[in-house]
């Protein structure tokens, strides 16, 4: 049996799995047993991690299909939401900020509040990289978009509505593995609301479509106050709900919930 928990934030779904557990195995097919939603656990990713006395903790994030990825800002809150639901358990002493180890750096998250289960942080997510505006033709289409980094690699498309389901799958796929990223990116496809309201899209690399993205609302309104006219404190809507970005001179800040669905244990199948 392989110790599993299950957290989500906005329906952004992970699984967490102890890193020690994990030794000697290969990730990448664990990951992909363990996501499948109809013989494994189900989730968009399988998040190693270790906690340590302290609060502090460590990440490595596996999507779907197997493929590594720097960071998840909603797996990142996941992961501090069960950092402090063990806490709990354990009836150690409360802690209002935890700091994650990911693959790209050190992320603090301040807790907000927590009602019934369910924790609000306010993630510092450090500055965007390489932010760019370009052109780019994918799937028959040439689209104004911008470029950028914030942990992750994003590409957002700027737009006056939201694409309508079958040009959502069908442009989502060709930008995430379009020649321009060699690794891939994530997609968000935004329309600016209101000067403080953003509502998005999101085609995730190594995933697919999915309800929300941490990294994904940054992204979205990083390239709204840059090339749109948002101001720098906005409401990012997603399927599965609404987080706040400010862009301040500091960094990128992320806030929004998370919670812990299950902490138990996996049994699989060795016909799976």
């Amino acid at each position: 049996m392989l110790p599993v928990a299950k957290a989500h934030a906005y329906g952004n779904d992970f699984l967490f799995v102890p890193a020690e557990q994990a030794e000697g195995l290969k990730l990448d097919e664990l990951s992909r047993r363990l996501c499948n939603r109809h013989s494994g656990v189900g989730g968009d990713g399988v998040i190693y991690y270790t906690i340590a006395p302290d609060g502090t903790a460590q990440m490595k994030l596996i999507n779907t299909d197997g493929s590594p990825s720097e960071l998840s800002g909603n797996g990142l809150r996941c992961l501090a939401a069960l950092v402090l639901h063990r806490r709990q358990q354990a009836r150690l002493a409360p802690i209002s900020e935890v700091r994650v180890d990911t693959d790209a750096g050190w992320k603090p998250l301040s807790l907000v509040s927590r009602h019934e289960g369910r924790y609000t942080f306010r993630a510092a997510m450090g500055q965007p990289q390489r932010l760019e505006a370009e052109n780019i033709e994918a799937a028959g289409e040439v689209l104004k978009v911008t470029t950028l980094a914030i942990g992750n690699p994003q590409c957002v498309v700027l737009m006056a509505e939201l694409p309508d389901p079958l040009r959502f799958h069908r442009l989502g796929p060709a930008l995430s593995t379009h020649r321009r990223f060699p690794a891939g990116t994530n997609v968000e496809f935004a329309v600016l609301e209101a000067p403080d309201r953003i509502r998005i899209l999101i085609w995730e690399r190594g995933v697919g479509p999915t309800h929300a993205s941490g990294t994904g609302a940054c992204a979205a309104a990083i390239s709204a106050i840059a090339h749109g006219g948002a101001v720098r404190d906005v409401q990012v809507i997603a399927p599965g709900g609404t987080q706040r970005v400010e862009w301040r001179d500091d960094g990128v800040f992320l806030t929004g919930w998370a919670e812990v669905l299950f902490d138990g244990h996996w049994i699989p199948s060795p016909t799976a």
